[in-house]
Order: structure tokens, then C-alpha cells, then sequence
């Protein structure tokens, strides 16, 4: 990592540099402080500058360990890693039926979690006062509150604006649709908000903890209720140019096909999406059957459901063979709740998905998801999220300098 030093003043070529060792022990710690300085191009005397202040802030730990690198020499000192103290990061997440909050210490370490669930009839003021309640009992449990948050990473349905946090799309029945997500839920936490559509946040889960920590170039694609995907382009998540990429359920593949809501005719949603399974499978499941009662069918062998999430698999392979011949990704991760059925869907839409790309090496792996289920996977990404910003947002750093000499402060009087 290479630090850009030109222009600006000097308070901010400080804190881009401060960010610039942060983000590197927060990828790589604990470090010791020869490393940072060959990772982020600084001098050892100000990478030394750097750390002391940040020790002395409360914001990194250092620990004189016995076993050095071999190509350390005796004046890196001791292993530099974040504090799990100064601070600690929020992930809440929102799908139409639910709502998960994490809270995780700064190494990502997970403190408590905590979910609700929510009506289908419930408005967007009822979802984000449910999403706040969820994420102070899981502040509650871990023995803290919202003072102790770096900023909550909060995912929504939906396509976000990143200029203004304006939730739209293709449905505008949705509950936030038209709704200023990120402005109403800043004011109702009372702490940074980093607003991000939710199956992005579950990419950015997997880059970071889950089947794609290794693979620069990826698809997640997320089957449920309905289906999206996220984009991992060189280890960029690819948002579009207003916040409006990773549409996958609304792709038409029937231009002849029955109206969707969205306005266009034959969307992949209306065969592979939850309510198509409820419908098709209502003698099975019964008519007020959920998309869990599908999954637990499946996994107990249940052969009319097997049948049904088979032909699930094989046209959203299909279609996203579409996808790779275009991007050509060199993973492509599924998950969301149909996908947890497990083999029954996956193997059906792997074998459709090499079918239909590009031979004889345009074929990326396919795997399932190592994420938790539902909300839960995109609250994890909230966290990622967080964690991220810390190397580069000067205004979350600022934060957590001040939020690192609270923690010392609170240790001292304890002591």
C-alpha cells in the first residue's frame, strides 16, 4: 500500500497516514511496526511517530512477543495489533421478513447478536424501530451502549443512492422505497450510519470471512425471496453508477412471460424467487407455507420439493452463466435462505451454470456460502463494513482516536 502525500494540509496528511498503518493492522495484525512501514511506503521514524500516538490514544495494543519474523530486525519492538477496547462496530441488517444487529469488537471479534422479526405489513418506521431495539439489546448484552460505536453498517433491501442514501428500485411497494435511509436512521441512532444494500453487505461478508477471503474476482448471488447478486471486481465491490447493480431477479428471460411488478414481463423472480416456490409447492407445504417449511422439506428428502429446487437450480445457472461470460469471475458464491436447501439446488446449478459458459476455461468454481442464514449474513457484512471505513474514512478515524482515549480513561478510573 502506497500513500498518496500530495496537497492537503498537514492535520489531514497525518490522519492519512494514521489510516493508512490502521488499515494495514487491521488486515494484517498483530505487525510489527518494520513491516507497516515496507506495507504503507513511510519511514520507520514516522511509522514509529504514528503508532506511538496511536498507542497513547488507546487505539492500538502493543505485545513484546518472544518469536519475531526473520526478516525483522531487534528495533521493530513488539507485535502492534488493534485494541479490542477503544471501540466497537455495528452490523444491522434487513430483509422483508426480518432484522439482525451485531456487535463486534475491532478485531472482529463478535461480542452479541440479536434479531427480531418483522410483519409483512410493517412500514419502514416500524422496521427501523425494531432495527434499533435489536441492535441495543445486542449492545445490552455485551455490556455497553451506542456511546461505544465506531458506526453501524446497516443494509437494506433495495437500491441505495450513495450520493444522498435514498432507497429506490425496481418495486415501489417496498417499505423504504423513496424513504432517506441513511438520514433517518443517523438521527434515530445517534451515531455514523454507512448505509449499503444488504446482499452487498453479505459479499463483502464472504470477501472477508467467508468462501471468498481469497478470490479477487466473485459473484454472490443470494436466492430467496428474491434474488440479487454482489460483484467483487479486482477485490472492489461494484456498486454501480447510483447504488442499482446486482438487479439479478428482475433479468427477464422470457420476454413473452407473465407481467412482473417491476414492469417487465418473464423477470427470473417469478421461477426462481420465494413466492414462485410457495406457489408451485402449495399442495406440499400448504398454502400458508413459508420458504423455511421448502428448505426443511428439502433437506428431509421430500422428492416433489427436490424436484422443484431442481429446476430452480438449473435456470438461475443458466443465467448466470449470462453474467460470468461477461465478467468472468473466478468464484461464484451462493447463498441466501432456498440456496441453504443445500446440494439439491446447488449441483443442479453448477452443472447449468458450466454448461452454458464459455468453454474451456471460462467455468468459475461454485460453492455455497459459509455465511449464517437470513439477516444475520448481512449484519456480519454491516461489520466489514465498519471495519473497513476505519482505514479509510478520516471522519471514522477522528472518531475512533477519541473513542480510544474515552476507553483509556474508562480503564484507568476502573483500575
Amino acid at each position: 500500500m502506497t500513500v498518496h502525500r500530495s496537497g492537503g494540509s498537514l492535520r489531514s496528511l497525518r490522519l492519512s497516514n494514521a489510516a493508512a498503518v490502521l488499515g494495514v493492522v487491521a488486515e494484517d495484525g498483530p505487525i510489527h511496526r518494520a513491516e507497516i512501514a515496507r506495507r504503507v511506503d513511510l519511514s520507520r521514524t514516522t511509522v514509529t511517530t504514528i503508532t506511538r500516538e496511536l498507542l497513547e490514544r488507546g487505539v492500538l495494543v502493543e505485545s513484546l512477543e518472544a518469536g519475531r519474523s526473520p526478516d525483522v530486525d531487534g528495533r521493530a519492538g513488539g507485535h502492534l495489533a488493534l485494541s479490542s477496547t477503544a471501540a466497537w462496530a455495528g452490523g444491522v441488517s434487513m430483509t422483508l421478513d426480518g432484522v439482525a444487529a451485531r456487535v463486534h469488537d475491532l478485531a472482529g471479534a463478535e461480542l452479541s447478536t440479536a434479531q427480531r422479526l418483522l410483519a409483512p405489513g410493517d412500514d419502514w418506521r416500524r422496521r427501523a424501530e425494531l432495527a434499533a431495539s435489536a441492535l441495543d439489546e445486542a449492545l445490552t448484552t455485551a455490556g455497553g451502549d451506542r456511546g461505544r460505536l465506531l458506526a453501524v453498517g446497516f443494509g437494506l433491501p433495495g437500491q441505495i443512492d450513495p450520493s444522498d442514501g435514498v432507497v429506490f428500485g425496481a418495486l415501489a411497494d417496498q417499505p423504504w422505497h423513496g424513504v432517506n435511509a441513511l438520514e433517518e436512521m443517523s438521527a434515530r441512532l445517534g451515531v455514523p450510519v454507512l448505509l449499503e444494500n444488504n446482499v452487498r453487505l453479505e459479499t463483502l461478508a464472504e470477501r472477508r470471512w467467508g468462501a471468498a477471503r481469497d478470490a479477487a474476482n466473485v459473484l454472490y448471488v443470494n436466492i430467496s425471496s428474491g434474488l440479487a447478486v454482489g460483484i467483487v471486481v479486482e477485490g472492489m465491490l461494484y456498486r454501480g453508477a447510483v447504488g442499482g447493480a446486482g438487479e439479478f431477479g428482475h433479468v427477464s428471460i422470457d420476454i413473452n412471460g407473465p407481467a412482473c411488478r417491476c414492469g417487465n414481463r418473464g423477470c427470473l423472480v417469478l421461477y426462481a424467487g420465494g413466492p414462485a416456490l410457495r406457489h408451485r409447492l402449495r399442495d406440499v407445504i400448504g398454502e400458508g407455507g413459508r420458504l423455511a417449511d421448502i428448505v426443511s422439506a428439502a433437506r428431509s428428502g421430500n422428492r416433489a420439493v427436490g424436484n422443484v429446487l431442481a429446476d430452480v437450480g438449473v435456470v438461475v445457472g443458466r443465467e448466470l452463466a449470462s453474467v460470468c461470460n461477461l465478467l468472468n469471475p473466478e468464484l461464484v458464491v451462493v447463498g441466501g435462505e432456498t440456496a441453504s436447501s443445500g446440494n439439491v439446488l446447488l449441483e443442479p446449478l453448477r452443472e447449468s451454470l458450466v454448461r452454458h459458459t464459455l468453454a474451456p476455461r471460462g467455468a468459475p468454481q461454485v460453492v455455497a456460502s459459509q455465511l449464517p442464514d437470513g439477516a444475520n449474513a448481512g449484519a456480519l457484512g454491516g461489520i466489514a463494513l465498519v471495519l473497513e471505513g476505519v482505514s479509510s474514512s478520516p471522519a471514522a478515524l477522528e472518531r475512533l482516536l477519541d473513542l480510544g482515549a474515552e476507553s483509556m480513561a474508562r480503564d484507568t478510573a476502573g483500575a
